[in-house]
């Protein structure tokens, strides 16, 4: 019996092991021309970020950073806990690869994600063209009404609306379209918090049931049933 006991203990802690390293992920990355500096790999809980591992580097100017992934989220890259020197990405299970400089370590940063950080990248290329559209059209606007065209002010104002349309649209289809990740009801969180309902609700019925049980299926769940229930609330 104790040697049945024994072997159970073994299998058990086996398991164990192996299914924690299903869930690792790698953070490998360079921050050239750096000296000497502390990074830190955080994540949010609840409102605050927090810090899941650190590594000191003092004459050396890689890393290899790690956490335990119970759903992919987004997890932050931090130079000594500034905010200027900050990278985002979409962090799960895998090996993930960030290069940088330290003069430009947040805007010249490369990072070499996995499935979710690579759709992220492609809707942000896409969200930055729509910026760039709404920049010029403000600029457009602020010069209309400089020169007191009424005309031309509404027509600007008109375009600026059917901008913001277009993009809630696209995104929502970019949702639709990868409602198997988790990046879908983030985006649907980040992106479309203001957004008509049926647009939300759309998102919500295209997402598998795995991506429903992620962290930002429940998020976006709790947040579609509030609003939904202050817009009853207002209507009464």
């Amino acid at each position: 019996m104790r040697y049945i006991t024994i072997i159970l203990l073994v299998v058990i802690f086996m398991f164990s092991c192996n299914n924690s390293k299903e869930n690792t992920m790698l953070v490998k990355g360079e921050i050239k021309n750096l000296k000497k500096g502390t990074v830190y790999l955080l994540k949010m809980k609840d409102t605050l970020l927090v810090t899941v591992d650190s590594l000191i580097l003092d004459g050396v100017n890689t890393f290899t950073l790690s956490d335990e992934v119970r759903s992919p989220e987004m997890y932050y890259l931090s130079l000594d806990r500034s905010p200027s020197k900050e990278i985002s990405f979409f962090g799960e299970k895998g090996i993930i690869t960030i290069s940088t400089k330290l003069n430009k370590f947040k805007f010249g940063a490369t990072v070499n994600g996995l499935s979710n950080q690579q759709l992220l990248d492609e809707y942000n290329n896409m969200k930055s063209q729509y910026n760039d559209k709404r920049l010029d059209l403000l600029k457009a606007d602020f010069e209309a009404k400089r020169d007191e065209d009424s005309l031309q002010i509404d027509s600007i104002q008109k375009s600026i609306k059917n901008l913001t349309k277009s993009r809630y649209l696209y995104t929502t289809n970019f949702a639709v379209n990868h409602a198997d990740k988790e990046v879908a009801p983030f985006l649907a969180l980040t992106e479309l918090y203001n957004a008509n309902l049926r647009l939300l609700d759309t998102i919500k019925n295209s997402l598998s049931e795995e991506i429903q049980a992620s962290k930002y299926g429940k998020e976006f769940n709790t947040y579609l049933t509030e609003i939904k229930k202050e817009k009853i609330s207002n209507e009464e």
